[in-house]
């Protein structure tokens, strides 16, 4: 990619958007097109199409999406799966018509069926029935997966797709009741640390095991898929298994997650598991083969993304 090249980062106020964002800043890419829902709605097919034949882009990143926890995919299942086909099926169709060089789009490892095999490889999409809880989430983006492979089989385009595993960093959503693991148990932390609360309380055992992947390094990461020359990519990707998993390839238990965010924090208090609570999944962990044989590695360790994070969010809240 040239640093004049024009590129649309859909979804750049989001967790991995804003990163991405700043990423492309860093290395000096002077084009960036960037719009908030109010200025493009991507769900309006006639909106992206004049966006697209007025602006004309080389290169698209698409990590805009309608997300939300457990609770909101229970009780807006139509507006998940209605909102993110269309979002996708606007921008990528777009894309071909206007020509673009490339789009990466990102996609969830809620794509992976509930009883997986565990770490999870690209190979298992499909082979069984997903989680019921946010089944209409994950099928819209297996469509987004599948637009990019048969747009690729019938018009030769350049549109490639990256799965990440549990992200975390700045911008994170800590809303205390709609968010996720670690900015849940941050604001959690903090606030027991500034009323001196004698403990935290965990759902669960503690000992469900989970993966993290710090923001930048997705945006890294897929800035690197992006960019990877065509005939790599190809080795190391089948038409209709296009799809790469990022993340560490490494886990951690709930409770070792918890106690490195109690020495980040700074919390003096202690740590206790409300075993009536349900754990959830017991594992889940992506296997990243296919990126580490094209020579990605995630950089940023677990108790340096959250000091980073912390840092972050005292100043931001």
């Amino acid at each position: 990619m040239d640093k004049s090249d024009k590129i649309y980062i859909a979804g750049h106020r989001g967790l991995v958007g804003s990163a991405i964002v700043r990423q492309l800043e860093e290395r000096g890419f002077t084009s960036l097109l960037m719009r908030t829902h109010k200025e493009l709605d991507l769900t309006n097919q006639v909106q992206v199409q004049i966006f697209f034949e007025q602006e004309k882009p080389d290169y698209v990143i698409l990590a805009a999406a309608k997300v939300g926890g457990i609770h909101a995919n229970n009780t807006y299942p139509a507006d998940f799966i209605y909102q993110n086909m269309m979002i996708e099926a606007n921008v990528i169709n777009s894309a071909y018509e206007s020509k673009v060089k490339r789009l990466l789009f990102l996609g969830s490892t809620c794509i992976y069926p509930k009883a997986v095999e565990q770490p999870m490889r690209e190979d298992a999409l499909l082979t069984d029935v997903l989680e019921p809880t946010n089944e209409p989430y994950a099928l819209a983006k297996i469509s987004g997966i599948k637009l990019c492979e048969s747009y690729n089989r019938q018009y030769r385009t350049d549109f490639r797709s990256v799965m990440p595993t549990n992200l975390y960093g700045i911008n994170d959503n800590f809303h205390p009741e709609n968010s996720h693991v670690i900015p849940a148990l941050m604001s959690r932390f903090h606030e027991a640390k500034i009323n001196n609360d004698a403990e935290v309380v965990v759902w669960g055992t503690g000992n469900a095991m989970r993966e993290f992947l710090y923001v930048d390094d997705m945006a890294e990461a897929s800035l690197f898929v992006l960019e990877l020359d065509e005939q790599t990519y190809k080795a190391n990707t089948q038409s209709m298994l296009s799809h790469i998993n990022v993340g560490t390839g490494k886990d951690a238990t709930i409770r070792e997650i918890a106690e490195t965010m109690k020495d980040v924090v700074g919390y003096r208090g202690k740590i206790t598991f409300d075993t009536t609570k349900p754990d959830g999944s017991p594992k889940k962990l992506i296997d990243v083969t296919r990126l580490k044989n094209m020579n990605w590695k995630y950089k940023v360790d677990l108790k340096e993304g959250l000091r980073v994070t912390y840092k972050w969010y005292l100043n931001n809240k």
